[in-house]
């Protein structure tokens, strides 16, 4: 593509803390505090996740309709960013300004109660409204939340959903049909979401620990990023996407990694760096053994040693946030005055088994990173990766 897209604006919420100058604080210092054993969510035991603890403002009024965990989370993000966003407005017009954002849980957490009433009593308690977990409640709300007119979606894809929401806004406004994009995603916290993982066998009991010999499961998270997206030129430009579906097995990626590497292979051509230009990789890294392993294999066959972690022991896996999360992590690490890089915390502990990463320790600097890129990989074997760069090079 000839036209550039720049992520202009960034707000954040998860479990590093509350906006995004909390969040790099933590990223940073490879701070872990936020990963807590948590109750309620498995029906015998505690889980270890990635909770918000602060208290997230209602929706009310007008909005109430979509009072959720989940647009609440949003709503946190949406306002670290808001003069940004009413700017936008402003310049290009409401009906020119579009919503696509990701999530996989949307507001399941709310209806829980009401579905466990369903199942004893045979009938939902007064109040139960599905509409709090339609996926499309998430862009539904952000435009009504800012008064817009134009295009509003949501990417439900699993671990992908708010990453790929840029490469839909990307297409949208090479197709004309907007001028600015709010776009990234948010999920939250639910019983649903921890059981489906737990029946998989797939949750580790105490923190998660990628990419290593140790490796037993991954740790659940929550969370919201958020970015405004144009043509206005700004400090981080998107650079190159790829996206790719392998299709191999429903819930097992492919174990020659091709679908994974395809789509790094396709950034990397669309971006016009060599992978020596790529200053860091924000693995996908959950932390179960077949997805490190096809990782690093896919990662070390394109990128050979290039400084790379897997950020999920300090905030969680979460989900169809992670996407944006993480790109936000890339969006940190591209504007931090001291160069620094997303530590991979582990025990350090190297599989034999897995090609020699380069895993980045707490307090290491990339300052004269040109680009970055991240991974994100889900269930269904649905694949992207996206490359961002400083802007000039």
């Amino acid at each position: 593509m000839t036209e550039r897209y720049y992520l202009n604006a960034l707000g954040m919420i998860n479990a590093l803390g509350v906006g995004k100058a909390a969040v790099g604080a933590g990223l940073f210092a490879g701070d872990t505090s936020g990963m807590q054993p948590q109750e309620g969510y498995l029906f015998d035991q505690k889980v270890m996740a990635g909770a918000v603890a602060q208290a997230l403002p209602e929706i009310t009024g007008d909005l109430a309709g979509y009072d959720s965990r989940n647009n609440r989370m949003l709503l946190v993000a949406m306002q670290e960013i808001e003069g940004d966003i009413r700017t936008a407005i402003d310049k290009y017009g409401p009906d020119r300004v579009a919503v696509i954002l990701g999530t996989s849980t949307s507001g399941i957490s709310d209806n829980e109660p009401g579905i466990a009433e369903k199942v004893k009593s045979g009938s939902f308690p007064e109040g139960f409204d599905y509409n709090r977990q339609d996926n499309a409640s998430l862009a539904l709300f952000a435009r009504s939340y800012f008064g817009l007119s134009g295009l509003a979606m949501t990417i439900s894809t699993a671990c992908t959903s708010s990453a790929k929401t840029l490469a839909s806004a990307r297409r949208m406004m090479a197709a004309g049909l907007c001028d600015a994009a709010i776009v990234g995603g948010a999920d939250t916290l639910c019983r649903l979401t921890m059981n489906g993982f737990a029946s998989l066998d797939l949750l580790s009991p105490e923190l998660c620990n990628p990419f290593s010999q140790n490796r037993n499961g991954i740790n659940i998270g929550e969370g919201a990023a958020v970015f405004l997206m144009s043509r206005e030129p700004s400090s981080v430009r998107i650079a190159g996407i790829g996206e790719t579906s392998d299709a191999y097995h429903m819930s097992t990626p492919d174990p020659e990694g091709l679908g994974a590497l395809n789509a790094m292979h396709q950034a990397l051509d669309q971006s016009g760096f060599t992978p020596e230009d790529i200053a860091y990789l924000n693995l996908h890294g959950t932390a179960t053994e077949l997805n490190d392993s096809v990782e690093a294999k896919a990662v070390y066959e394109l990128l050979g040693a290039v400084p790379c972690s897997s950020t999920k022991p300090l905030t969680g896996h979460t989900l169809g946030a992670a996407g944006s999360t993480e790109l936000g992590f890339l969006w940190l690490a591209l504007k931090s005055e001291a160069g620094m890089l997303p530590p991979h915390i582990w025990d350090e502990v190297v599989d034999p088994e897995l090609p020699p990463l380069k895993l980045v320790p707490t307090g290491m600097a990339g300052s004269d990173a040109r680009a970055m890129m991240t991974n994100s990989f889900a269930f269904g074997g649905n694949n992207i990766s996206v490359i961002l760069s400083k802007e000039g090079e």
